[in-house]
C-alpha cells in the first residue's frame, strides 16, 4: 500500500463523520449558509485559498501544487430535498421535511476528503487542483451557471464530477463516452374551461375531462413522433382540478418533465407538447396555456477524459469493476462545466448488491459509505493523471 493510499484511507472515519454531520442537518437549495461555512472553516484551517458566497451559497477553494502541471476542477454539489427523511438511524435529518435523498452529503464529505489528501500532499501534488462545492443542483436553474459565471472554472484545463448512485452496486464505476445524463425540462399547462352544475353538463366546458385526456395524448409523443432510435421521456406528475362532486371543474392544471438527449428531440416533444395540449383544449371548448422550462442540457463527457475514466479507473477498482452504462435519464446541471471545459461525469455505485437500495429522492434513500473512499480515490487518480497529461490541450 502506497503512502498516498493510506492517507486517503486514513479520511474514510473522516468522510463518514462529515456525511453524516451533513446528513443529520440538510439545507434546501440556494439556502445552504451553514453548509457552506462548515465547508469553508474546514478547507480554511487546511489552508486552502478559499472563496465564500460563490453563486450565493458555494465555495470554492484552490491549492496550487509543488510541481508544474494543469490545473483541474473537482465539483460537489452541497444541497438537499424538500423530502421527509423516514428513516430510522441516528443520523436521519434532524430537519423536518428536508433531506439529503440524492447522495449530495456523500459527495461534499468525499471532496472536503480529497481536499484534505492534497492539502498533506502538496508539496508532491503536480499541477493546481480547484474544489468546488456547489449550491442548487436540485432547482432549475441550478448553481452551475453561476459558478461559472464567478469564475470558479476560468484557470481549469479540465474538470470533473462523480455521482453516488445507489442503483448501481457498491463495487462498480462505470460511465460512458458522448451523452451520459438527459435535459430535464418542465412543463405547466393550464386548461381554462366554463364550470357549472355538475346535473348540467352541456352548459359547461369541462376542464377536468379536457385534462384527462390530454395526459393521455402526451402519451403518444414519444411513441409516435420521435424517431424510435432516439430517447425521450415525457411525464406528467401533477393533474388538479375541481372543488367538489357535484362541480364541473372550470380550471385544470398539468405539470411534468420531458427528457432527452439530443436538440433535434427536444424540440420535437416540445413543439408537439403545445401543439397537442391547446388542440385537445379546443376540442372540449377550453383553452390551454402552456408554460415550458428549459432546463439544463444533456451530460455530454468529453471522449479522451471518458477514455481516460476508463483507464484510470481500472488501474484503481480493477476492469472487472469498470462498466460503459446505458444512458440515464436524470438531469444532471455538471453539463454546464461540460460545454465550458473537458471533462467527464462519472457513477460510483452505492447500492446493495440484490438491487433492493431505496431509489435516488425517496424517504428512505441511503448510501453504502463505503463508496465514498472509491469516489474519492478516482477523483485523486483522474486529477492526478489529467494533470501531468503533456499531450493535452
Amino acid at each position: 500500500m502506497t503512502a498516498n493510499e493510506r492517507t486517503l484511507q486514513s479520511l474514510f472515519g473522516d468522510m463518514v463523520a462529515w456525511r453524516r454531520h451533513l446528513h443529520r442537518h440538510p439545507e434546501l437549495s440556494f439556502r445552504e449558509e451553514k453548509t457552506s461555512a462548515w465547508i469553508a472553516d474546514h478547507l480554511e484551517a487546511w489552508g486552502l485559498d478559499v472563496t465564500r458566497g460563490v453563486a450565493g451559497t458555494g465555495v470554492v477553494a484552490k491549492l496550487t501544487g509543488g510541481r508544474p502541471g494543469r490545473a483541474i476542477a473537482l465539483r460537489a454539489d452541497i444541497d438537499a430535498l424538500p423530502i421527509h427523511d423516514a428513516k430510522s438511524c441516528d443520523y436521519a435529518s434532524a430537519v423536518p421535511g428536508v433531506m439529503h435523498a440524492c447522495g449530495h452529503d456523500g459527495h461534499t464529505a468525499e471532496l472536503l476528503a480529497v481536499a484534505r489528501y492534497y492539502s498533506l500532499h502538496r508539496e508532491e501534488t503536480v499541477g493546481t487542483r480547484l474544489f468546488l462545492f456547489q449550491p442548487a443542483e436540485e432547482v432549475l436553474p441550478g448553481g452551475a451557471l453561476g459558478m461559472i459565471g464567478a469564475g470558479a472554472i476560468r484557470e481549469a484545463d479540465a474538470v470533473y464530477g462523480v455521482h453516488l448512485w445507489s442503483p448501481f452496486p457498491y463495487g462498480t464505476v462505470s460511465t460512458r463516452p458522448g451523452p451520459l445524463m438527459a435535459s430535464p425540462d418542465e412543463f405547466e399547462i393550464e386548461i381554462a374551461g366554463r364550470g357549472g352544475h355538475a346535473g348540467l353538463p352541456h352548459q359547461s366546458a369541462d376542464a377536468l375531462v379536457a385534462g384527462a385526456h390530454l395526459v393521455v395524448a402526451l402519451q403518444t409523443i414519444v411513441s409516435r413522433s420521435v424517431d424510435p432510435l432516439e430517447s425521450a421521456v415525457v411525464t406528467v406528475g401533477q393533474l388538479q382540478a375541481g372543488t367538489a362532486n357535484n362541480v364541473i371543474a372550470e380550471r385544470c392544471r398539468l405539470a411534468g418533465t420531458v427528457r432527452s438527449f439530443t436538440p433535434e428531440a427536444r424540440a420535437l416533444v416540445r413543439d408537439r407538447l403545445e401543439a397537442i395540449a391547446r388542440h385537445i383544449a379546443e376540442m372540449h371548448g377550453a383553452k390551454a396555456t402552456v408554460r415550458y422550462i428549459e432546463g439544463y442540457p444533456p451530460v455530454v463527457n468529453d471522449e479522451r477524459e471518458a477514455e481516460r475514466f476508463f483507464r484510470v479507473a481500472s488501474a484503481q477498482v480493477g476492469p472487472e469493476a469498470v462498466k460503459r452504462c446505458e444512458p440515464i435519464m436524470a438531469g444532471e446541471d455538471f453539463s454546464y462545466y461540460l460545454r465550458e471545459k473537458p471533462g467527464c461525469f462519472f457513477f460510483v455505485g452505492a447500492g446493495r448488491e440484490d438491487g433492493t437500495s431505496a431509489p435516488h429522492h425517496h424517504p428512505l434513500f441511503d448510501i453504502d459509505e463505503r463508496a465514498m473512499l472509491t469516489a474519492a480515490r478516482l477523483l485523486v487518480a483522474v486529477a492526478d493523471d489529467a494533470a501531468a497529461d503533456p499531450e493535452a490541450g
